[in-house]
């Protein structure tokens, strides 16, 4: 058969070929405190438990697939990054990894801004009293009316990332008798380590204004020149599940170069720095992330010196966290269904959930982790593969994982680490009903964003 019958063919079948994978795990039944949220532990009868409740309990109330939101994490991460940047800083929590009402309450009360990139991610924000001042406005191809929702509405700020979105936006604005807060974003040429598709600072992309042949000091020209617009800064975003501050340092450097040309050519020292987000999360046990203090020593240090260099006064930075912090504070409760075991190859265990859940790893190749968590077992380790139900090879939920070799369908597992893009990017393939938020505290649980019914797809079909 050619291989060109069918494009995604040649890799459905991936084996791994012995040695490739790790060892198993010396304990299937522990749980790294890295990959899962603060409050996950198993009870005296192996059950795992999150915020005061177990898993089987969660399952029988709000059934499966379900995401658990461990709401006391949340919250001890937002703070923890709220902290570590300190009074003479903005965190930004990045809305595009996980946005809810409660989630927007959460951010306010814990003293976090919020970074929106449509006109609905707004919507849910200024709904849930987050103050429109604590917003910024992201987006390459923003529409005139969500433009004019943000300026109408007084968000904080807006991010340019176009030359045509400088006028569309100086526009509206003068057209509302308003003067416009916005930084321009720029692409800085830092490729930071990680997929192709999430990597955003190259200049082959689609996000940002090129420093490249002067395109970005262009723009700070022209909109320096438009009276219905306050230009406060300058944007970089690097890319996302990013370990280190090594990109960092080289973008701050050509932004802090970008600054002092402006400052040269037309008096003007910006008063703002983002660098955008992307810092990376521990999704198996090989990961190491780095801690909000951490991160924020190196910015704050890698800025100053920069700044002291090209004799600038130290811009106010911001900083964009999302999957840092909603990213560990979840994991997806699954049903096993099927379990079908090739001899010499791997066993298949089937959920009741898939990548209308959880695109990442069919997306992006993602890795998980995955754990059985209605019990403890002795079993002998089988290598398994995490597999939904929908009607497609690609459909993989964990792509290699060691899970007890008794398991069997009723049991319950869970894969931690899927606060992040999960629900955010979970579709209705197959015509799934896409499932609840539940968030957990204090022994309390609670539905956040409810599970999807029959009658909501039947609703939006007007046959």
């Amino acid at each position: 058969m050619s291989r060109s019958a069918h494009p995604a063919g040649p890799r459905h079948a991936d084996v791994l070929t012995e040695g490739h994978y790790t060892a198993p795990p010396a304990d299937l039944n522990a749980l790294d405190p890295k990959v899962w949220a603060h409050t996950v532990s198993r009870d005296e009868g192996g059950v795992v438990t999150v915020g005061g409740r177990d898993v089987a309990a969660l399952a029988e109330e709000f059934g499966t697939p379900a995401y658990i939101v461990d709401e006391a994490d949340f919250r001890a991460r937002a703070r923890a990054w709220r902290t570590a940047f300190g009074q003479d800083a903005d965190v930004f929590y990045a809305g595009k990894a996980f946005l809810s009402r409660a989630v927007v309450r959460w951010l306010h009360e814990e003293g976090l801004n919020l970074d929106v990139c449509s006109g609905g991610e707004l919507t849910t924000a200024l709904s849930a009293g987050m103050p429109a001042d604590r917003i910024a406005f992201h987006g390459n191809n923003k529409s005139t009316a969500e433009i004019e929702q943000a300026v109408s509405e007084g968000v904080g700020r807006i991010v340019l990332d176009s030359f045509q979105e400088i006028v569309r936006v100086a526009h509206v604005a003068q057209s509302l008798g308003k003067r416009q807060r916005v930084q321009i974003r720029v692409t800085v040429g830092v490729e930071a380590h990680t997929h192709e598709f999430i990597a955003t600072a190259h200049e082959d992309q689609k996000f940002g204004i090129p420093l490249a042949g002067g395109q970005a000091a262009e723009a700070a020209r022209r909109a320096l020149q438009l009276d219905g617009l306050e230009l406060i800064g300058i944007h970089s975003h690097i890319g996302s599940q990013i370990f280190d501050t090594s990109g960092f340092e080289v973008a701050a450097h050509r932004v802090i170069g970008l600054l002092k040309q402006i400052r040269d050519e037309h008096g003007v020292e910006l008063p703002e720095i983002d660098l955008g987000g992307g810092l990376g999360i521990a999704y198996t046990s090989e990961d190491d992330p780095r801690e909000p203090h951490e991160i924020a020593k190196a910015l704050h240090e890698i800025v100053a010196q920069g700044c002291e260099a090209a004799k600038l006064r130290t811009p106010r930075i911001s900083v964009e966290p999302g999957r840092a912090i909603v990213g560990p504070t979840a994991f997806t409760l699954y049903e096993v269904g099927t379990i079908k075991p090739l001899d010499g190859l791997r066993t298949y265990v089937s959920v009741d959930g898939g990548m209308s859940d959880n695109i990442r790893t069919a997306l992006y190749d993602a890795e998980y982790s995955v754990a059985l968590v209605s019990r403890t077992s002795t079993a002998e380790p089988m290598l398994a593969r995490v597999v939904g139900k929908h009607c497609e090879s690609g459909d993989i939920v964990v792509r290699d994982a060691f899970l007890p070799a008794d398991l069997a369908p009723g049991d319950l597992i869970a894969v931690p680490a899927t606060g992040a893009y999960c629900r955010s990017m979970a579709s209705n393939y197959n015509h799934a009903l896409r499932p609840p938020v539940v968030a957990v505290r204090d022994g309390e649980a609670r539905v956040i964003v409810r599970r999807e019914t029959e009658e909501d797809l039947l609703r939006l079909d007007v046959g």
